[in-house]
């Protein structure tokens, strides 16, 4: 098994190809610690490891986010050799049923949260998948759209310019009754 390693623009966070489906359809998975991983094997397999501080488990891809006193000169092999374990023993990424969040809209207003969701899952998430992270959709209310971002998106320097400058921009500019975006957890 041969798996890539990318590095992202956070530089605390670096993706894992492991060349086969890891969510697959099944959308995302965010843990943003050890607590949070007890429904996904591999999750918890990666939190063994000292450094680990948040795993973000993609489509076909893995980013984990070191803590601050771990470095990826030896943590970056630990990983490679956690994955490579739990693919190779045939054990499920994800046990029981995702506990997603629930989204907050006005009813009347759901012709505009599918234009929104429409943009984001078009234009932005593949753009946000390609850097090891994912953009949701939380909710809107008074012109104000809700996202939250996971995996190397979450905490990245550069995450709050990406939203304000790229993503509000751009969703303004396509749907005249979002005012602003802001960013809320989980």
């Amino acid at each position: 098994m041969f798996i890539e390693t990318e590095g992202t623009p956070n530089p605390a966070t670096l993706k894992f190809l492991p060349g086969r489906e890891v969510m697959g359809a099944r959308g995302t998975a965010d843990f943003a610690g050890p607590e949070a991983a007890a429904r996904s094997p591999l999750a918890a397999r990666l939190f063994a490891l000292p450094g680990v501080a948040r795993v973000f488990l993609g489509a076909d891809f893995i980013t984990v986010t070191q803590s601050g006193e771990a470095d990826w000169q030896s943590l970056r092999p630990q990983v490679l050799g956690a994955i490579m374990e739990h693919f190779l023993a045939g054990l499920p990424v994800l046990e029981g049923e995702d506990e997603d969040g629930a989204e907050d809209y006005d009813p009347a207003d759901a012709e505009i949260v599918e234009q929104i969701k429409e943009l984001l899952d078009t234009r932005v998430r593949p753009a946000v998948a390609g850097d090891g992270g994912d953009i949701v959709f939380r909710g809107f209310r008074d012109g104000i759209v809700r996202l939250h971002l996971q995996g190397a998106c979450s905490g990245c320097p550069s995450s709050r310019a990406t939203l304000k400058h790229g993503v509000e921009n751009m969703l303004r500019h396509y749907v005249p009754e979002v005012v602003a975006v802001e960013q809320v957890e989980a």
